[in-house]
């Protein structure tokens, strides 16, 4: 029904449009006179016209039975007829009586044009279709394409304009939730996060290293750089453009204690027990291996040192509640528009950390209701700011589109509960030993996560 109002409305508009210019250019009628007659009067007499227009409404009835009975298409009519007929069917049913301008308009051109209006309405229906089929299929799949990925965000500018520093979502307070997202600042609430997150992970108050895997263009990396002074902090990424960027910033920022390096969090040139703190913002949802991807995070942690991870993920999937037919498609399409292999469920990531061995204090938490508003905060913020955007150009203008279309389906599968938003903390055992036994690690279901 969306996508025939949508027909609808284009139709309406190129109808009036193309009968405003045929219409009179003398004097304006009064005001009672309706839209139609305004944009309809042709060039000669405007008496003549009157007298066709009530002809054309008098036959109305019997012209719409001939030839757009749009309740039953005739067996005669042809194929591109009757789905034309289709498409008008479904949008006339959503449009508001109040336009009720625009309905003469279109009943009377397909009184005096039927085939004309078919054609169009066909045209346009398979046009609508055809985008519709087009925004719900990923358009970037996960190929081994991350960090080519976010060369090409860094460089286009527009998610470090909008974004700020940070490319992950903020935390909303209950009392900023119910006063409204938009009151708040967009950028704040991501510098928000850090410092819940930082809050959240129990950190030692002055940790002397800090790994940030998966680091953006590094503003967690700094921001934190800055809280610990003492702290040499290192943010990894597998942009080159990203590190370009983190390196840049940190110099205008006066931030000598943070640096940056294209490195694969799946196989990291690190030596083991090296950091205080690993630190896991929103990229868990890029690896291929959550396994290996945990297993490595927790090898270069030092013992006694904290890792805390932040990810989007799926609900838990059990016997009891699989996923429908429906979720598993919604969930595909959020695995390959924004390059993701696959999601898993925060119990998921609790097991994994668990089966390493090696931590304890293994908690996770949802914090889906406070991060919620950043979905349409980020499409607020574009809507009132738009101007980088336009003047990047249609292919842009077509990207940002697909980011809009995807923002809301990921609001909706985080409103719904198909998503959450997860948090998962634990510390390394001082010395680092294998207190659970791999018979029992073989136990747990972590099998969906390699």
């Amino acid at each position: 029904s969306k996508a025939g109002h949508a027909c609808a409305n284009m139709l309406s508009f190129h109808v009036e449009k193309s009968l405003a210019q045929q219409g009179s250019r003398t004097s304006s009628p009064s005001s009672s006179t309706t839209c139609l007659h305004r944009h309809a009067q042709p060039l000669s007499r405007r008496a003549n016209s009157r007298r066709r227009l009530h002809t054309l409404r008098a036959q109305k009835q019997e012209r719409s039975e001939a030839v757009l009975d749009l309740d039953a298409p005739s067996t005669s009519t042809p194929h591109h007829m009757a789905k034309a007929q289709e498409v008008y069917r479904t949008a006339d049913a959503g449009i508001p009586q109040a336009t009720s301008s625009t309905s003469n308009s279109l009943a009377e051109l397909a009184a005096s044009n039927p085939a004309g209006l078919a054609t169009a309405a066909a045209a346009l229906g398979l046009t609508t279709f055809g985008l519709v089929k087009l925004f719900n299929k990923g358009s970037r799949s996960y190929s081994n394409n991350v960090g080519q990925e976010y060369d090409a965000w860094t460089e286009e500018g527009i998610l470090e304009y909008y974004w700020g520093e940070h490319i992950h979502l903020g935390v909303y307070s209950e009392a900023e939730r119910a006063a409204g997202y938009t009151k708040k600042d967009f950028k704040q609430a991501k510098y928000d996060f850090i410092d819940e997150m930082l809050r959240f992970s129990g950190a030692p108050p002055n940790p002397q290293s800090i790994l940030d895997v998966g680091c953006g263009f590094g503003g967690t990396s700094r921001h934190l750089a800055k809280k610990f002074p003492g702290a040499q902090v290192k943010g990894i990424t597998l942009s080159p453009k990203q590190v370009e960027r983190g390196t840049e910033l940190a110099k205008e920022q006066g931030v000598p204690n943070a640096s940056f390096q294209v490195m694969d969090a799946l196989a990291m040139s690190i030596p083991d027990n090296s950091y205080d703190v690993v630190w896991a913002c929103e990229s868990g949802e890029h690896m291929p291996d959550k396994k290996k991807y945990v297993e490595e995070m927790v090898r270069v942690l030092k013992p006694g040192g904290t890792l805390v991870i932040a990810c989007w993920c799926q609900r838990e999937e059990t016997p009891d509640k699989p996923f429908t037919d429906r979720e598993r498609e919604e969930l595909q399409f959020l695995y390959d528009e924004w390059a993701h292999p696959y999601f898993i469920s925060i119990q998921e990531f609790e097991r994994l950390m668990k089966g390493t061995g090696k931590m304890e204090g293994i908690v996770g938490e949802d914090w889906t209701p406070q991060t919620l508003p950043s979905w349409l905060h980020s499409i607020w913020v574009g809507v009132v700011d738009p101007w980088i955007v336009i003047s990047k150009g249609p292919r842009i203008w077509y990207k940002t589109i697909r980011e809009i279309v995807t923002l809301v389906r990921m609001h909706k599968a985080f409103e719904s509960g198909l998503m959450e938003y997860g948090l998962i903390r634990g510390a390394k055992l001082p010395d680092g030993s294998m207190t659970w036994s791999q018979q029992e690690a073989q136990k747990e279901p972590v099998a969906a996560s390699q």
